[in-house]
This record gives C-alpha cells, structure tokens and sequence, in this order.
C-alpha cells in the first residue's frame, strides 16, 4: 500500500516538527507525508488491491498483539520518528509494549520493530526496498515488503555486516514474527485468498 509518491521541494531541509506542522495545512489535509533525509515526500493514496491487503495485515498483527499484549500496532498514517529528518509511516507498524513507557501526542519517537510495505502497481520498487533499508538503518528487526501482484513477499532484517539481508518468500510461505512478534505465522496464501480470483 505504499502509495505513489513525489518530492516536494521548498525548502532545502525539513525536520520532523516542520512535517507535523505541515500535515495541518489545508494543501495536505487530503495526502499522507513522509520524510526522508530532510525530503518531503507526499503520498497520494493507494489503489484497492494494496490497501485491502494492508488492512488485513493490521488485522491478523493487532489480533494476535491484542491476544497475547505485545505491544501497539499502526496503519498506514502511523508516524515513526526515525531521526530528526526522517519520519516513515509504514502500512503497518509494531512496536514492542517494552520500548514504550506512554503513548506518544505525535510521531512515535524510534523505529518500529516490524514494519510493513504493501507494493502498489506504481510503486517503484527501488524507493520501496530504499524505505526498507532506512528502517533497517535506524533500528527496525523485521520488515516485510509484499508485492501482491507476484503473491509473494521479501522479508528484510539486519544482516551481520551492518546492512540488510533480504529473503524472498513465495505463496507457499509464511511470514514469521520470530522473535520480533513472537508466535506470529501467516502463510502468503492466507493473506492473498482475500483477493478474488
């Protein structure tokens, strides 16, 4: 559900106080905003197909959260904090209960410990895997990127050497919550079956 998006050049460097007091103004009250590095970037909203699949995600992740009191799930225009000059709303969030002494009036001020990506037909993929590896850089354990027009999805963590490692899941896998979401599962084909066929 990673909307199409495009930079918006004004001024030479954002920060995440200027992104709030942006979002409050009429010209945006339609559009969801990033930042990245300074940038800000403006999302137009996704096509059905993205954010069915999202909202089924943050489904299934807030049940099971819920279920066993992990912690707090986000939507799409759930804010993260990474630095000063980037701010990321995944399409779908977690942050542990442990990370987080009181709910944030504003963005949450870290990395989400799972984020999620839904790929929409106009995404480029290129800024979507580049979001990826942002949140791996400031400290997010576990993102899944889904492409739901290949059913399948890259599952994004730390590597050893200080980057990401990605694992390319196909719709007879699972996505695992290992110890990021503990006891979390959800195979590829019973996130897609919602879709029609």
């Amino acid at each position: 559900m990673v909307a199409r998006a495009k930079a918006v050049r004004k001024q030479a460097s954002y920060t995440a106080d200027d992104l709030w007091e942006m979002a409050s103004r009429p010209e945006y009250e339609d559009k969801l905003l990033e930042l990245i590095e300074g940038e800000l970037i403006v999302m137009t909203p996704s096509s059905s197909v993205p954010s069915m699949i999202g909202i089924e995600l943050a489904r299934l992740i807030g049940t099971h959260v819920r279920a066993h009191n992990l912690g707090y799930v986000t939507g799409a225009d759930g804010g993260f904090k990474l630095s000063d000059k980037t701010v990321l709303a995944p399409d779908v969030g977690f942050v542990a209960k442990s990370r987080v002494t009181a709910l944030p009036d504003r963005f949450f001020p870290l990395a989400p410990d799972l984020a999620a990506e839904v790929v929409s037909p106009t995404d480029s993929i290129f800024k979507v895997q580049r979001k990826a590896m942002k949140y791996i850089a400031y400290g997010t354990r576990l993102v899944w990127i889904i492409y739901p027009k290949e059913e399948a999805a890259d599952v994004c963590r730390p590597s050893q050497e200080g980057d990401m490692s990605v694992q390319r899941i196909t719709i007879d896998g699972a996505l695992d919550g290992g110890d990021v979401l503990p006891g979390f599962s959800l195979p590829l084909r019973d996130l897609f079956s919602i879709l029609p066929k």
